[in-house]
């Protein structure tokens, strides 16, 4: 039995070595242990080379689609609608009647004021003939007052009623000048019973229908609406600016716009007007109206009141080094070690932070898996103008050097000096290039 035993614990030993061997000559499985083995873990990162390269400021906003030209179209008079010639959606040419209202009324006011004209006239004539009578009556006796027939209390009753006749006279005058107005006011509001298209555009609403009254609006309260004509091969987006933005925004800027219904298609406008008065969103948030008018192809359109977005192009940098925007860290200066901050033009000690970026250099080791190790260091810089990925850096590098982007979480944990891995690169492989510049994640409130 003790045989057996003794035979038994052999193997056991022979296996457990044979186990070991392969376990130590096994690079996979030595890396596996290793990167649980305390000291032995290092981060791995994402790198790419600091290039020059163009980069353009855009402010966002967000706005409606709307026409550029639109008309409200109302009564004038106060009637009933006796025919609509088109429906919504039809398109109209300048001039066509569009509405047809009831005229009856109207038209026997215009009668009425011209009998009114008439008689008028006739009320002239009567004071012209009074008046030429008080003319005669006042010489006869200013004649017989010379010869001292009569009394001078005669004359001055001749020529008060000669005064009297010609007050008559003006007033018959002015009352066939009234007359006349009031056939004029008849006639336009005659002819205000056809209403006829101001424009050439589509009816985009359709508000009244036939047999409803409508009525002419007054101070407090609003006329009635009867239809709404729009031009819409000229389409414009009102886009509200937010107020903190609004300063570089100018006349002629281009501008992209991204209307929702369209998906991630891209329309390109020239920022056309920019408004002087803020207004308040319905949040209480300020904001300033920025118009911009759409270029679309030949014979497309748009529906009135998309939602959309715009890019507006505010400035344009060339000829700067460019990195991604999450590629630059805030670190406290206090935690920097005294050979990043000392003598570093890139800080101001007058702040609490200082952006930092992590250059990636070479350590000569070598990781177990037989990629290469480099360290970083934390390197201070200063940005200039950014876009919603790329950040421009006007100082604290040189072009070719490379620099940590990503991933995010791992560049908020890095230390200056630590070692660190590139994320899927072999032995001696070159540090990863990201041509597109766009962060994997979004960059922290303070980067934003």
């Amino acid at each position: 039995m003790w045989k057996w035993m003794l035979g038994l614990l052999v193997f056991c030993v022979l296996l457990c070595a044979g186990s070991g061997y392969y376990v130590w000559t096994s690079k996979e499985i030595r890396a596996q242990i290793e990167q649980y083995m305390p000291g032995n873990t290092l981060t791995e990162v994402r790198a790419e080379k600091v290039m020059q390269g163009e980069l353009t400021r855009t402010i966002s906003a967000p706005g409606q689609i709307e026409p550029e030209t639109s008309v409200k179209i109302s009564a004038q008079v106060s009637a009933r609608i006796v025919a609509l010639p088109f429906r919504e959606n039809e398109t109209v040419k300048k001039g066509d009647v569009i509405v047809r209202l009831d005229s009856r009324d109207l038209a026997a006011l215009l009668d009425s004021a011209r009998a009114a004209l008439r008689g008028e006239e006739a009320r002239l004539e009567g004071a012209q003939a009074a008046v030429q009578q008080a003319t005669q009556e006042r010489d006869r006796v200013r004649k017989l007052a010379s010869s001292g027939d009569v009394a001078p209390s005669a004359v001055e009753l001749a020529d008060a009623n000669y005064l009297r006749a010609q007050s008559s006279l003006r007033a018959a005058e002015h009352a066939i000048d009234q007359a006349r107005a009031q056939i004029v006011r008849a006639e336009k509001d005659l002819d205000n019973t056809t209403i006829t298209s101001p424009m050439d555009g589509t009816i985009t609403r359709l508000d009244a229908e036939v047999g409803e009254l409508v009525v002419v609006g007054t101070l407090n309260n609003a006329g009635s609406v009867i239809m709404e004509i729009a031009d819409l091969s000229k389409m414009v987006l009102k886009a509200r600016v937010d107020e903190s933005n609004i300063v570089p925004v100018k006349e002629n800027q281009i501008a992209k716009v991204y209307i929702n219904a369209y998906g991630e298609r891209e329309f390109r406008g020239v920022v056309e007007r920019v408004e002087l008065q803020r207004k308040v969103d319905r949040d209480n948030t300020g904001y300033f109206e920025v118009w911009v008018p759409i270029t679309l192809e030949r014979g497309e359109t748009l529906r009135s009141g998309l939602t959309a977005n715009t890019d507006i192009m505010v400035e344009t940098v060339r000829d700067v080094l460019v990195l991604p925007s999450q590629a630059v860290v805030d670190r406290k200066i206090d935690e920097l070690p005294k050979a990043v901050t000392e003598g570093n033009g890139n800080i101001n000690r007058a702040n609490t932070y200082a952006r930092v970026v992590y250059r990636l250099e070479e350590t000569g080791k070598v990781h177990s898996d037989g990629r290469a190790v480099h360290k970083v260091v934390a390197t201070p810089v200063q940005i200039g103008t950014s876009d919603l990925t790329r950040t421009a850096i006007i100082a604290g590098l040189k072009d070719g050097q490379s620099v940590v982007t990503g991933p995010f979480k791992a560049l908020q944990s890095l230390r200056h000096d630590q070692e660190v891995l590139l994320e899927g690169a072999g032995k001696d492989a070159p540090p990863q290039s990201n041509p597109s510049g766009k962060p994997d994640e979004p960059a922290t409130a303070s980067r934003s």
